[in-house]
């Protein structure tokens, strides 16, 4: 009912394309973990890539509309920067590391490439 963005779509869409797979654990009383959240059901974390010492997140805006999110991440990071497309990382690119994560703000169908440098 509603509108895509309300009927939860893009959601529905992954979760179908992309389903969880389950991972035996050691013990019974493990305490649920992610490495990453997005505090916007309008913005997609759609990949994470391993580097030496890195990792680079893409998100998009997918609602059409200009939302600022937050990305939270259990991972040490020791930095965080803006990046292009090729992953080289953006003049005047750097982002401030906050309690609550990293703020981002979006455009209607922005893509955003964050290069997350992280502690030893």
């Amino acid at each position: 009912a509603g509108s895509f963005q309300e009927a939860g779509v893009i959601q529905q869409a992954y979760s179908l394309n992309f389903p969880l797979h389950t991972v035996p654990a050691s013990c019974a009383q493990c305490p649920a973990w992610s490495a990453f959240s997005v505090s916007s059901p309008a913005v997609v974390l759609e990949t994470a890539e391993d580097r030496p010492d890195a990792v680079v997140v893409r998100l998009y805006e997918a609602h059409g509309s200009t939302v600022t999110a937050w990305l939270q991440t259990a991972l040490p990071i020791k930095e965080a920067m803006l990046c292009d497309l090729l992953e080289r990382p953006a003049a005047q690119g750097r982002l401030l590391l906050e309690q609550q994560g990293l703020r981002l703000s979006f455009t209607p169908f922005r893509v955003l490439s964050v290069l997350l440098v992280l502690s030893p």
